[in-house]
């Protein structure tokens, strides 16, 4: 029998993709969540737990070889789960989008994941771990850069239920404020107008696209905790970013849900003159953070991990060999140095 893996919020939009990739993967998934009806329907084995009960969590976990949490929103349900895995000394990995709540899986838990030799990965996602990866892939043997700019190319974003919602506890922790990771540090400051538009030149077929400037995502999270980089900046297509605020949900266009939404991933690093640049593609931004969490959980259970404690994707694992083991659901490309995307400021 392989390995018991618990995935908490296990009905959710992304739960359910990633309870089928642990499935194709050969592990066995326990589901947790408080719906009971909605778990017993999946026909799989499955436990009752609640972040606003410990001893729930830690009933639930219990015969599991990892947990990953994909219940929005994170700052309520990562620091209760991630207890109950230090708790029950096993790995944890989340798919959390959310920039506070990866900022206080950092600050409050490296020391004690650290302490228990348990090992904590967030933002093991599209948004946060895949750009960090592309980053550190780019970096390649550079051990410092002046900029991390990545880039977000998608069709269209209809976001889940999960993902409004986190938007909206994002916003009351901002009290309307922006951030930004500048001058090494992140940032918040009132916002005096729209974002900025710019133009991104996205490589074939997508081409030349607008984009918005401050629309700041989990790299700049993921990406400064373990690459010395002093800025790092992300970038939304412009048309995907008025989709979200429609916040139409994903619609399923084949049998395993996925809908047909695209996305090209661009990522440039520079070091004086010099550029270096990654850029994946694919399909789904919620489907495609399955692959890249399961992928996360084999690894830390095969160990084949660079770091302990909390870590984002681009520290504890082998960036580039993690990004081979993504296909097919994510293709990727290194340019040459010489091939330089320049940003020109539009007016917004």
């Amino acid at each position: 029998m392989g390995q018991r893996v618990a995935v908490f919020g296990a009905y959710g939009h992304t739960g359910r993709f990633v309870v089928t990739e642990l499935r194709e993967r050969g592990f066995v998934p326990l589901l947790l969540g408080r719906d009971e009806s909605r778990l017993a329907a999946s026909g799989l084995a499955y436990r009752v737990a609640s972040v606003d009960d410990p001893a729930s969590l830690d009933q639930a976990l219990t015969g599991a070889d990892a947990v990953i949490n994909c219940a929005g929103p994170f700052a309520s349900t990562a620091a209760p789960v991630i207890e109950a895995a230090l708790r029950a000394r096993i790995p944890y990995v989340d798919v959390a989008a959310e920039i506070e709540a990866n900022v206080d899986t950092f600050a409050h838990f490296s020391e004690p994941a650290r302490v228990a030799g348990v090992a904590v990965v967030p933002a093991m996602a599209f948004f946060g771990g895949l750009g960090d990866l592309l980053v550190t892939t780019a970096m390649g043997d550079w051990t410092s850069a002046d900029e991390a700019h990545v880039a977000y190319g998608l069709s269209s974003w209809h976001p889940t239920a999960g993902t409004v919602a986190a938007g909206v506890v994002s916003r009351e922790r901002r009290d309307g404020r922006r951030v930004r990771y500048t001058g090494g540090r992140l940032e918040y400051h009132v916002g005096e107008h729209d974002l900025p538009s710019l133009a991104w030149d996205f490589p074939p077929p997508l081409g030349r696209r607008r984009v918005l400037g401050e629309f700041t995502m989990a790299d700049v999270v993921t990406v400064p905790s373990h690459l010395a980089i002093p800025e790092v900046r992300t970038y939304m297509a412009a048309d995907a970013a008025t989709d979200l605020t429609a916040a139409q949900a994903p619609v399923a266009v084949d049998e395993s849900g996925r809908s047909a939404q695209t996305f090209t991933v661009d990522v440039v690093v520079r070091r004086g003159d010099t550029r270096r640049r990654v850029v994946a593609t694919g399909r789904d931004i919620y489907a495609v953070s399955a692959p890249l969490a399961v992928e996360a959980v084999r690894r830390i259970l095969a160990g084949q991990t660079r770091a302990s404690g909390v870590a984002s994707a681009g520290e504890i694992f082998d960036a580039p060999d993690f990004l081979r083991a993504l296909s097919p659901s994510v293709s990727v490309d290194r340019h040459p140095d010489e091939n330089r995307p320049e940003l020109v400021t539009q007016n917004a």
